[in-house]
């Protein structure tokens, strides 16, 4: 018998080959991956922005050696159960004080020299610290990492669903959609944070009015004005945060200072 082609679908059709259906597990990897891949990239970005961060303040920073700011640092050490609180000289002029990833807490030459002048006393630049120290503390270094990639992911979905009703004009409504939710994810990290320093100047003795006091004057200090409105502000209002303050006081059950 000679064996040809038609012998051999003869013997082994192809309708009883069984195809193998993908698996629902598969196709859903699929249908996830251009989210996966935006998560993906937002967290190197997040890491290279990181990386670029910690080389930037390790070249241009130096320990912070102020001995009345140091003993207002010992007194949160000691609030908080630790040797010492170390804080550093980030060498650039704009007002700011700042949580780096790693943890460590700088404030900018440029504030300190505010300091150096009087225009901010001892007390009000430790209130800036305690709340970078809250940052630290209630872990927003990392949260913002989940936060960004998060953000990114959404942001990859929005765009994906508005262009197919808003060609053009899509991409744009959910970059500003993602970055008032971006605002206000930052709002809350700034109100814990900000709880978080009040928590620790009462604990320290120092109270909460130097904090208030800074915030009321902030606005000047950092020639930022109040011209967005709050729910697009990375920040809350001098008001609203004040307002916060006082209101964290009488839910601790204690008397707003004067």
């Amino acid at each position: 018998m000679v064996i040809t082609q038609g012998n051999l679908t003869h013997l082994w059709p192809r309708n009883r080959i069984a195809r193998k259906p993908a698996t629902p597990h598969i196709l859903g990897m699929l249908k996830l991956s251009p989210f996966l891949l935006a998560i993906g990239y937002a967290l190197v970005m997040y890491m290279l922005s990181a990386w670029r961060t910690k080389r930037e303040l390790d070249a241009k920073s130096t320990e912070l050696a102020d001995p009345r700011l140091k003993r207002l640092t010992d007194h949160f050490a000691g609030a908080v159960g630790v040797p010492a609180i170390k804080v550093h000289i980030y060498e650039i002029e704009p007002v700011n004080g700042l949580a780096a990833p790693d943890g460590r807490i700088f404030i900018t030459r440029g504030f300190y020299n505010r300091y150096r002048t009087g225009e901010v006393t001892a007390e009000e630049m430790a209130s800036v610290i305690a709340h970078e120290l809250g940052h630290v503390a209630l872990g927003h270094t990392r949260k913002r990492m989940i936060d960004f990639s998060g953000t990114n992911a959404i942001r990859i979905a929005l765009a994906a669903v508005f262009s197919r009703f808003l060609p053009g004009l899509g991409v744009v409504l959910a970059n500003a959609l993602t970055a008032l939710l971006a605002s206000k994810l930052s709002r809350n990290d700034e109100y814990e944070a900000d709880a978080y320093a009040s928590a620790l100047m009462l604990k320290a003795g120092l109270g909460t009015e130097p904090q208030k006091s800074l915030f009321r004057k902030l606005n000047a200090l950092t020639g930022v004005g109040g011209g967005l409105p709050a729910w697009m502000m990375s920040h809350p209002s001098t008001e609203d945060r004040i307002r916060a303050i006082e209101e964290n006081e009488a839910r601790w059950k204690l008397a707003p200072e004067d």
